[in-house]
């Protein structure tokens, strides 16, 4: 396939951000793709060259890719820097210097999608001392044959920089016209992208086989399954209202949650965002394989930071000290964990997520041989408040957050957030409930001894109905001199001068950030705004609802992806909650 074609879409889908025109425009592509390229398409759509838990990265440097250009071009690295510096797109830059070059190719080679996609991999997959010069040499051997505009998507791909604003679900409605007609069958290619999470595989397997075989789909080892998620609850009444006669409680232990995939000495450990984080837990690798008395199986546990001393559980954020590349052992003796399981998704060789809550519960607890490493997070069935309320209690005073509650006769929905389970944390029991997961959207330069970095942070939050992110507020407060570096260095990669099509913002930030990083944020309330547009027109016409008096609380969520952020939904449930117990208060 001519990589020509897929240039031109990515030309067309940069100049919109109206998701229903963004869907229209993949369908014509997908209509243009043989079958056997279309995986390859839908990866390089989503900026990547295969599904996140592979963890192929390009790993292609600014300077590495000017070198190239210059390489290519004939043209000084200084005037390809001169001309990033004008419009902050290297890109759009390398398009405006090849159309200046001064070497001459005789030999032009067709640029195709496969050569594109098979050279990016290579690149990818380079190391050692040589790399970084293989590396210059593939990407100018691509950009002597690309046009200006080729190669300006060959660099936006290999730099990260490629800002389309489309989300795996609009890839998926696409997919389910473009291949079956309908799409209404966009929800079987959801329920086979949440046991594979491989969107290049679901979208091969139906333009080969067709919706018979998106049906076909199962789980896999190896292969991480989208993880099941919580609405929010601020009391136990409410609890009461949603659960029913009986239910379960956990703890919800403030750790990280692990998705590990075992077969016989082998293992995988799989994070909430899908991340492949085996590296950061030889400990886990190690001793968890002898722990569990089955061939094969997929379990989900929290990895929670310990006090070695004590027992006690201590917060998440003493976990991020093991997110490191070099001195891993170092971390695992200074910073111990214990590993609790709470699932089974899969075991010696069946799907379990059929299985309704009480069945997993007990095939687990038959499969995982508990110790002082290994344990099962503690588990009560209860029926009213007083036994939420006294567990509840329990849970705080051994360091956790708050409860998990799940109803017993449900099955695991990968994927979904629904109300099959429900989370209950300390901060959500008052009036206003107001720890939140929001999005880091953009920026504002701070001043004084915040020189340098940003001084003020706008957050947004996911709305689903839309996949989009609406901005909620902006927040300077909360933050130390270590946290702020922290965010800058997490931040300053993700920065971009346009913003993603998908961040609904009226104000304007000194710099945007891709929609990728997620913080946790306090409040005193929720207001209507007339600026913000987090649930707009819902509660009034024209105006939106934001944070009064945000917070950071000092946890940044890595392990979150943009998309598990706090909804539009759960903040208008809140605003309508704290109403109502203002309400309440003034007929007392």
């Amino acid at each position: 396939m001519e990589y020509s074609i897929l240039a031109d879409s990515f030309e067309k889908m940069e100049s919109t951000r109206k998701r229903l025109e963004l869907t229209q425009m993949l369908v014509e592509l997908f209509e243009k793709t043989p079958q056997e390229v279309i995986s390859k398409i839908v990866y390089l759509i989503q900026g990547k060259l295969r599904p996140d838990f592979e963890g192929i990265e390009l790993g292609v440097a600014e300077k590495l890719a000017i070198r190239a250009v210059s390489k290519s071009s004939g043209i000084a690295i200084k005037k390809i820097e001169d001309e990033y510096t004008k419009g902050g797109d290297l890109g759009h830059a390398a398009a405006v210097i090849l159309e200046q070059k001064t070497q001459t190719t005789f030999l032009v080679e067709n640029i195709t999608v496969e050569r594109v996609y098979e050279t990016l991999f290579k690149i990818a997959k380079l190391e050692g001392s040589r790399s970084q010069d293989m590396k210059i040499k593939y990407i100018s051997s691509l950009l002597n044959d690309a046009n200006p505009l080729e190669a300006s998507f060959i660099l936006k791909i290999l730099l990260g920089t490629l800002r389309l604003g489309i989300a795996e679900n609009t890839v998926m409605d696409a997919l389910a016209i473009a291949y079956s007609g309908n799409k209404e069958n966009r929800k079987l290619l959801q329920n086979a992208y949440n046991v594979s999470s491989d969107l290049g595989k679901v979208a091969e397997t139906i333009a080969l086989e067709g919706i018979q075989g998106i049906e076909k789909f199962k789980v896999n080892l190896f292969n991480p399954i989208r993880p099941m998620l919580a609405d929010r609850v601020k009391s136990e009444k409410e609890v009461i209202e949603k659960m029913g006669e009986e239910f379960a409680i956990e703890y919800k232990l403030d750790g990280e949650r692990v998705q590990l995939h075992i077969e016989g000495d082998k293992i995988e450990l799989f994070s909430r965002s899908l991340e492949k984080i085996s590296s950061y837990y030889p400990d886990i690798i190690e001793k968890i394989p002898k722990m569990v008395k089955a061939e094969d199986a997929i379990m989900e546990a929290e990895i929670v930071a310990i006090n070695e001393n004590t027992g006690d559980f201590l917060p998440f954020q003493e976990l991020m000290h093991r997110r490191r590349k070099y001195k891993i052992e170092k971390a695992v003796s200074e910073y111990p964990i214990t590993v609790n399981f709470f699932d089974v998704l899969y075991c010696n060789g069946k799907d379990c997520t059929d299985l309704n809550y009480i069945e997993r519960r007990r095939k687990l607890e038959n499969i995982v041989q508990e110790n002082e490493f290994a344990k099962f997070i503690p588990m009560t069935l209860a029926k009213n408040e007083n036994e939420i309320e006294e567990f509840f209690e329990n849970s705080i005073n051994a360091g956790s957050e708050g409860l998990m509650l799940k109803m017993l006769d449900k099955p695991y929905q990968a994927g979904s957030r629904g109300s099959h389970w429900l989370k209950l944390k300390r901060e959500y029991r008052n009036e206003l409930g107001d720890s939140l997961d929001l999005v880091v959207v953009g920026g504002f330069f701070g001043k004084g001894r915040r020189t340098g970095s940003y001084g003020t942070l706008l957050l947004s939050t996911y709305d689903e109905n839309t996949d989009t992110f609406p901005s909620i507020c902006k927040v300077g407060t909360g933050f130390t001199d270590e946290s702020l570096d922290q965010l800058y260095q997490i931040l300053s990669p993700k920065t971009t001068i346009k913003k993603n099509p998908r961040i609904n913002s009226e104000m304007d930030a000194d710099v945007w950030f891709e929609p990728e990083l997620v913080i946790e944020i306090v409040a005193s309330e929720i207001t209507l705004s007339p600026i913000h547009k987090v649930a707009r027109d819902e509660i009034r016409k024209d105006t939106g609802l934001a944070l009064r008096f945000p917070k950071f609380t000092g946890k940044i969520r890595v392990e979150k992806m943009a998309e598990d952020a706090s909804t539009d939904d759960e903040v208008i449930s809140l605003y309508k909650g704290q109403n109502k117990a203002a309400h309440d208060k003034n007929l007392i």
